[in-house]
């Protein structure tokens, strides 16, 4: 599903479920993350960007 933001204030369906990254990361900078059998990497860079990686 692709949204477009249209205002500060997200909102969502009841499709979507929000994640805190931070709480991902269990205060660290790495979470990985399994899909299908697949494990991704969530990374929290020093400037605050995500960056998912397979």
């Amino acid at each position: 599903m692709i949204r477009a933001q249209t205002g500060p204030e997200h909102s969502l369906t009841a499709e979507a479920t929000c994640h805190d990254a931070r709480a991902l990361t269990e205060g660290g900078n790495i979470a990985y993350i399994v899909l299908d059998g697949q494990t991704y990497t969530l990374r929290i860079t020093r400037t605050g960007k995500l960056i998912l990686t397979k």
